[in-house]
């Protein structure tokens, strides 16, 4: 009797082991959380977010520091308005609160710099952009001044401007420019500034003036003849009536001049 020989294929000979339920079930849910991580970037980002200095703290911190240096260095109304972080900037996370500070040569109003460091060892230092705007009363020209006038505290008005945007300078009293000369025409409401005036000549070429001399606790009074025109605390030249003796004096006020022996 012939022998038969059933051939069965090597991959059904083998049976394999039955996966326990639990066993499946870790498997399933770590295959869930890859796929999760991998779908949602954002999840990713929020880990390693903890890593990174919030930008937010940075800011705060800064404008915290500055809004007190400016009520301290400006009796006026301040106002701080921050500059903006590159969003790509990464800096490690500080575990100490951070600490701001004035670099050397910061400007105490208008465009500036702020410094923020964290004091970690290894720690960082970043330099954020920010202006100090500040705002005082200053005078400004009531009405038209036209060139060659002499002004008069009626011209002029005090109003509250920003000062950091003045760079040219301004007066907050009007006695330091009343009786000076508009050197052009100012419009009404424009801030007076150093440039526009001049002070008056208190002594012109050829005119008599009053000269008083001075010699140790003596002082004595004469007249001479302006040989230049002068404003006060001109240096210029007389010749004393009579002797004809050239001199130089000093312009004091209109139209006397004092000489020291």
């Amino acid at each position: 009797m012939a022998c038969q020989l059933l051939l069965v294929p090597a991959a059904q000979s083998r049976r394999t082991r039955p996966m326990r339920p639990m066993s499946r079930t870790i498997t399933f849910l770590m295959l869930l959380l890859t796929q999760l991580w991998l779908s949602s970037p954002s999840l990713a980002a929020g880990s390693r977010a903890g890593q990174w200095q919030s930008h937010a703290t940075i800011r705060s911190t800064a404008q915290s520091f500055l809004d007190a240096f400016a009520n301290n260095q400006h009796h006026g109304r301040s106002e701080v308005r921050l500059g903006p972080l590159d969003p790509r900037l990464r800096l490690k996370a500080c575990s100490q609160p951070l600490e701001a500070f004035m670099p050397p040569g910061g400007r105490t109003m208008g465009n500036t710099t702020v410094g923020v460091r964290c004091p970690d060892d290894g720690g960082w230092n970043i330099y954020v952009s920010a202006r100090i705007n500040v705002f005082a009363p200053v005078l400004v020209a009531r009405q038209p001044i036209a060139r060659g006038d002499t002004l008069q505290k009626n011209d002029l008005e005090l109003v509250e401007r920003n000062i950091a945007s003045l760079p040219y300078g301004y007066y907050s009293e009007s006695e330091a420019v009343t009786g000076m000369l508009a050197k052009r025409t100012i419009s009404a409401s424009t801030v007076i500034t150093p440039q526009m005036l001049q002070a008056p000549k208190l002594v012109k070429r050829g005119q008599r003036v009053s000269v008083i001399a001075e010699t140790g606790p003596l002082k004595i009074r004469t007249t001479g003849k302006a040989l230049m025109d002068g404003k006060s605390g001109d240096l210029i030249r007389i010749e004393a009536l009579g002797s004809g003796r050239v001199v130089d004096g000093i312009v004091v006020s209109r139209g006397v001049v004092k000489v020291t022996l």
